[in-house]
């Protein structure tokens, strides 16, 4: 379960970090719609780092929490350290919230095998609000 749980601990932290440089560097006509949403998704994220974090300390679990060891082990790949449109911006947000949907289903199906009703629970709303953001997501980039 710690090595589930980091890997997605590792996967939201650098989309967060992902998210603010989006949010920063954004570019282009829907700057005053799409700045604030970027803002939005990465508030969403720290909110589940320190969820997951919270609940792998609960059950006596190491939290991974250095830059380091979560870029050893996240699927995420870093922002480029430049403008983007929100085009891009939303395009690569949804490929990376597809990649945290899997991650919190694998720990879901995890947790609900050992289980441990806490942080399966927990996996409940993120799948939700991963769902919600990519049908949305989805949507935008028609």
């Amino acid at each position: 379960m710690e090595k589930l749980l980091n890997k997605l601990l590792a996967d939201l932290v650098v989309e967060y970090h992902k998210l603010q440089s989006y949010h920063w560097y954004l570019k282009g006509y829907h700057f005053f719609d799409d700045h604030p949403k970027l803002e939005s998704y990465y508030d969403m994220i720290a909110g589940m780092v320190d969820g997951v974090a919270e609940d792998m300390l609960k059950l006596s679990l190491k939290p991974e929490s250095t830059m380091k060891g979560f870029l050893a082990l996240t699927s995420v790949k870093e922002a480029e350290n430049g403008e983007v449109t929100s085009a891009e911006a939303f395009a690569s947000t949804l490929k990376d919230f597809e990649l945290l949907r899997d991650d919190v289903l694998a720990v879901k199906k995890a947790a609900d095998e050992s289980g441990d009703y806490l942080t399966s629970a927990l996996m409940d709303d993120y799948i939700e609000s991963f769902y919600k953001e990519i049908w949305m997501l989805r949507q935008v980039l028609k």
